[in-house]
């Protein structure tokens, strides 16, 4: 569903690469279009010297199947270039459908910009249409989940607990009526919470794909 503007806003901020750069590279769907462009561009040498930080391990295979260079150095990433689950008018994020939200928040985070690829059916006035990713470590996960639960939400275990991140831990998908950014430092202080899904603060720029056009929103990073 809405294949076509995913693939509208990834081709829109493909744009903004050139030769010679360190980029973020995101996990998703609207991110493999992404890849898949860049992997065109790198293949036919009309851009050269990318150098990519993947935020999976199935970013990096796609990535490595271009011939695009690929480090876990954070040091120097101009733009990461990742997709959102849901999005708000403030840039505020919910992110980890792919179960890669750990991955993703560091290499956002170390990132000088970062650059979000979305179809128009994510934005919300307010966070609650996806349900909050939260990655949690596989010890005493139900106790953890428990105190998740005492926040305000129901969780459930992603695939009966048959999901698991790269990292080796779960990933609990929490439906708030309404996520509220605040709730990403009360959540994280859980023992057993390793990160949450919320991402606020770190967007740059939004690339919305709407119909056969793309539209973008700027934000400062905090």
């Amino acid at each position: 569903m809405y294949e076509n503007e995913k693939k509208v806003s990834a081709m829109e901020a493909l744009k903004h690469v050139h030769s010679n750069m360190k980029l973020g590279l995101g996990t998703g769907s609207t991110t493999k279009y992404f890849l898949d462009g860049l992997g065109e561009l790198v293949k036919s040498g009309k851009i050269t010297g990318i150098t990519g930080v993947p935020t999976s391990l199935r970013t990096a295979d796609l990535a490595k199947s271009y011939g695009i260079k690929i480090e876990n150095n954070l040091e120097g990433i101009e733009i990461d270039f990742d997709g959102a689950d849901e999005f708000d008018g403030s840039g505020n994020l919910i992110k980890g459908g792919g179960g890669a939200l750990v991955r993703e928040k560091i290499v956002a985070y170390n990132s000088k910009e970062v650059y979000i690829m979305a179809d128009h059916s994510k934005f919300s006035e307010k966070l609650h249409s996806f349900p909050l990713p939260v990655e949690v470590l596989p010890f005493m996960e139900d106790v953890t989940k428990k105190n998740i639960e005492k926040t305000g939400c129901k969780a459930t275990f992603r695939d009966g607990k048959n999901f698991k991140s790269d990292n080796g831990n779960y990933i609990l998908d929490c439906r708030f009526d309404f996520t509220d950014v605040a709730l990403e430092k009360k959540i994280k202080m859980i023992p057993g919470v390793v990160e949450v899904g919320i991402f606020s603060g770190i967007t740059t720029k939004v690339f919305i794909g709407e119909n056969e056009k793309c539209r973008v929103m700027d934000f400062q990073k905090s």
